[in-house]
């Protein structure tokens, strides 16, 4: 296929996403079929030029691109910790977390710890909140699944951070796993300091019944 041929097959693919405000389904289809036509040595120069467009569906297609990549090739995983964290659109920081999971999901959760630990304690809250979100639910995930405390402790860790947003999913993500566990988390909860607005804010979440 003619270069002009899988630029044109690219417009219509963008075309096709921008008329679709909500879901992910079709951004990954779309993803899907950008890698096919052009292989992952061409897709990272095509991810970033696509994610410098207004359009969030197409940043959001930049970021499965990304995250596919990203499971070996260090500058795109590099790019999605520095660059895409940094956009102001949820729907982009929700594809992040869920490219997270599939860098390691793709890499192994235990092999992943590293990678796991270098982003929760990164100093911007959407890069954590990737790692919360994206592994939820955490105990359902290999390595996770036998390590439910590991997990409590390391979500736990963000239960104070002053981004309510990242709280938001801090709390979400120990509810979960008080499902199964819950004897762990209560133990956990009785560590924490109520006194603290943030804290409580967090635990509020936690206890909520659904």
């Amino acid at each position: 296929m003619s270069k002009d041929a899988n630029s044109r097959e690219i417009d219509t693919i963008l075309n096709r996403i921008v008329q679709i405000e909500h879901g992910f389904k079709h951004v990954n289809e779309g993803a899907e079929e950008i890698i096919l036509l052009y292989g992952d040595e061409r897709c990272f120069d095509i991810a970033l030029d696509l994610f410098k467009k207004d359009s969030y569906q197409v940043r959001m297609l930049a970021t499965v691109i990304l995250g596919h990549l990203a499971v070996s090739n260090k500058a795109a995983l590099l790019y999605l910790k520095d660059i895409v964290s940094m956009d102001t659109n949820w729907r982009v920081q929700e594809m992040l977390a869920k490219a997270f999971d599939e860098i390691c999901r793709k890499r192994g959760y235990e092999a992943s710890l590293p990678l796991i630990e270098e982003w929760m304690n990164a100093g911007n809250p959407n890069i954590i909140r990737a790692v919360t979100e994206g592994l939820r639910i955490w105990t359902s995930r290999p390595f996770f699944k036998d390590r439910p405390l590991l997990a409590i402790e390391l979500i736990s860790k963000h239960k104070a951070h002053p981004s309510k947003y990242l709280r938001k999913s801090v709390g979400n993500a120990l509810r979960d796993i008080g499902k199964k566990h819950q004897d762990l988390l209560l133990e956990e909860l009785k560590s924490w300091d109520l006194s603290d607005p943030l804290v409580l804010f967090t635990y509020k979440l936690v206890k909520k019944k659904r």
